[in-house]
């Protein structure tokens, strides 16, 4: 069994508790769509990523338990084993990271939840810019990706180490609709790995913006011209 396996699952199981407790504990999420996730069989929860909150803040809301792809660089001290431990994915960013993404497919081929941020950091949270490894994921599983959109977590802009969100205030949590990356015709190439990439990034942008409506949060330079 792979690394994903039994175990793992056990442990994504044992993070979203802790998670659900921590997140409902500290602030006051707002969840909408929760059913649009299916309830069984792989899939790919693709978030906005404007601050570190947004991962343990999905971990606590989605309905299943998630493995996320994080970045290697979080695996330090006491961490390395605590992340393992709940069935979180380490990856290496600057590199084809053949373990990470061997571990990724063996989720969704277990018919797990892997969670990713298509930013590949945190950034503005708008999906303008997406790297490639989603639309792999999405293509080489045939998994369902699930666009949500995390609201209410972004720092002010210009601090060094981001600030957390004032206690006990509001996030939202939007899941938006399942659909597919691929095309009918199911090419792997890399010219339709660029066409689910165009086509990810539209799905996303247009769920981004419709939870931004749906929750009144317009995004900062909109909110200053108002």
């Amino acid at each position: 069994m792979s690394p994903s396996g039994s175990a793992s699952a056990a442990g994504a199981a044992t993070g979203r508790r802790i998670a659900v407790g921590l997140m409902h504990g500290l602030w006051r999420p707002r969840v909408l769509g929760a059913w649009r996730v299916p309830a069984a069989g792989p899939v790919i929860l693709a978030g906005n990523h404007s601050h570190n909150v947004d991962g343990p803040m999905l971990l606590g809301t989605a309905p299943r338990p998630v493995h996320f792809l994080i970045k290697k660089e979080a695996f330090i001290g006491p961490l390395d084993p605590f992340l393992r431990s709940i069935g979180q994915l380490k990856v290496d960013r600057d590199s084809a990271d053949r373990a990470a993404i061997g571990n990724a497919l063996g989720v969704l081929r277990d018919g797990g939840v892997l969670g990713i941020f298509p930013e590949g950091t945190r950034g503005e949270g708008d999906f303008a810019s997406l790297r490639a490894g989603l639309a792999y994921f999405a293509v080489r599983s045939g998994a369902p990706i699930v666009p949500v959109a995390v609201l209410g977590t972004a720092a002010a802009k210009g601090r060094l180490i981001p600030a957390l969100p004032p206690l006990r205030s509001r996030i939202d949590v939007v899941f938006g609709d399942p659909f597919q990356a691929g095309d009918p015709a199911g090419r792997r190439t890399r010219a339709a790995l660029d066409e689910a990439t165009t086509r990810i990034q539209r799905q996303l942008s247009a769920h981004l913006d419709h939870a931004r409506r749906t929750t009144g949060r317009a995004p900062a330079e909109d909110r200053s011209r108002s």
